[in-house]
């Protein structure tokens, strides 16, 4: 265990490391070709300074994860399919900022394209984890002892896990920081939960992602000098559903990632009242805006934020230890 846990130090310095002297040229390279963010016009006020900030950001977090991991892992199966989770959520990311950035379509990718290529990857997960890590079409209910055999259902709840959590990560990155940070907070969680399952490579990839998230927000934090975009929060949704298939805490990951799951209801809330009463719950879904909205400054948000993920984060893992032990 003393192996792995000097793996996981190296590979999560090593992520921090390359996030922290690759982001600066990129983000002079990126200026240089103004690739910038645009600014929904139904925005907040306030994020119209934010317009033109160099994107894409998730690009470098992407690399400062490929690099330690394929160095320092043995590429078992398991910790392969939550790779190519996330490269490939983060490459249909990519092709989402392309879109928007240089192709200027504002919407960016059209959403069959987008459905489509989710259930591509859904699948190919689907395969590695059956195929390949022996994963059973089996899920785990936390904290009480029970399972439930999903049988041929099983792609289509991998695809609900990955669409889900990749789309909450997105509804999240909105503002500086905030989706970096919560990111990095669950995915210190899945150290633990790794460490705990003997899943070597799965740990060692958890602390490349927590690593290039922390060295992402040095220059993500408020203000901004860079975004992760789409790129980003697709890749690090990916990725968190991918462990969460591997380690079969697909259910837990509603508690883990509480503050995702909040961001996602928020949206879910504000569409469905004002479908149905014309009415709206909140001043701008997701909530984080909400907030924005009621005069709290962009930090205090991020960091009261960050606590209720950190929350979140520490009760799922106390819960994931007692069903363990159970």
């Amino acid at each position: 265990m003393t192996g792995t846990s000097g793996r996981v130090l190296i590979a999560g310095t090593a992520s921090l490391l390359m996030c922290l002297f690759l982001s600066p040229k990129f983000i002079e390279f990126l200026r240089n070709r103004e690739f910038g963010q645009n600014i929904r016009e139904e925005g907040p006020e306030g994020h119209k300074t934010k317009a033109g900030t160099p994107t894409m950001g998730g690009i470098i977090i992407i690399l400062a994860i490929t690099v330690p991991y394929l160095l320092l892992s043995r590429r078992d199966w398991q910790s392969l399919g939550v790779f190519f989770a996330a490269v490939s959520c983060a490459l249909l990311g990519f092709a989402d900022d392309y879109t928007k950035i240089v192709r200027r379509r504002s919407l960016g990718l059209r959403a069959r394209t987008k459905l489509v290529v989710t259930i591509a990857i859904s699948l190919g997960l689907w395969w590695i984890a059956t195929q390949k890590a022996s994963i059973g079409p089996t899920i785990k209910l936390r904290p009480v002892d029970a399972t439930l055999d999903l049988g041929p259902l099983f792609p289509l709840f991998i695809y609900l896990v990955v669409a889900g959590t990749s789309t909450a990560v997105n509804f999240t990155d909105g503002l500086d920081g905030l989706a970096a940070g919560c990111a990095a907070i669950v995915l210190l969680a899945y150290i633990g939960i790794t460490f705990i399952t003997g899943g070597r490579d799965l740990a060692i990839l958890s602390g490349c992602l927590v690593g290039a998230c922390i060295g992402f927000l040095w220059f993500n934090s408020f203000p901004a000098s860079i975004f992760m975009g789409d790129t980003g929060s697709l890749g690090l949704g990916g990725a968190i559903a991918g462990l969460a298939v591997m380690t079969n805490t697909e259910t837990l990951l509603i508690l883990l990632g509480g503050i995702f799951v909040i961001e996602v209801l928020s949206v879910v809330i504000q569409v469905f009242s004002f479908q149905v009463f014309r009415k709206r719950v909140f001043l701008m879904a997701p909530i984080h805006h909400h907030f924005e909205l009621q005069a709290w400054s962009e930090t205090k948000i991020i960091l009261r934020f960050w606590i209720v993920a950190a929350a979140f984060g520490a009760i799922g893992f106390v819960v994931y230890q007692l069903s363990v032990r159970g």
